[in-house]
Parts: structure tokens; sequence; C-alpha cells
């Protein structure tokens, strides 16, 4: 779980969450997780930040059941889709989810 001030001071990073979601057209609901994902699992690096966000939008798409690839997701939120793909089953799963099986 994450403080109200966690929302203040990553105010930048969650506007970030929205544009990127706006580009991939998701819901609100996977907007939610999305935000919800990010300030649960704040990393204290700041470098580290994009490629959380990047991971918290891909698993929050995935719960809401909006997929959308790991390459669509990595270029809208600007990283590599490597950075995806090392970082979500770990996000997914330290919030206690279970990761898929395909």
């Amino acid at each position: 779980m994450y403080r109200a001030s966690d929302r203040i001071e990553n105010d930048e990073w969650l506007g970030e969450i929205e544009a990127t979601a706006e580009a991939l057209d998701l819901g609100t609901e996977a907007r939610s997780h999305a935000v919800d994902l990010f300030l649960s699992t704040l990393p204290d690096e700041q470098r580290s930040k994009r490629a959380s966000m990047a991971a918290s939008i891909y698993v929050g798409a995935l719960v809401a059941g909006e997929e959308r690839s790991q390459t669509a997701v990595a270029d809208a939120a600007d990283v590599s889709r490597l950075t995806i793909q090392q970082r979500w089953k770990e996000l997914i799963e330290r919030v206690g989810l279970d990761a898929p099986d395909w």
C-alpha cells in the first residue's frame, strides 16, 4: 500500500502514466491498476521509475483484460521491450498476483 503523500510526490510520474495509457487507448480500470501498482512498488532510485512505470502499465492492462504487447507499451512509455520483459513478472508477484501461464 502507499501513502497519500506518494501521490503528491510522484505527480509528474502519474501524469506520465496517464499520457502513456492514453496513447495505448487504455480504459479507466487499466489506468487505475497501473497507478496503484506504480505507487505500491515505488523504486528508491529516480532512474528506475520510468521502467517501473512501464511495467505497471503493462501489468495494469493485463489485470484489466486490456492486454497490450510489451512492444506497444515500451514504445508508448519510451523504454525498451526488454525493460518490460525483465520487470513485469517480478512486479506482479511483488503485489501478490499470479503471473499468467502462457
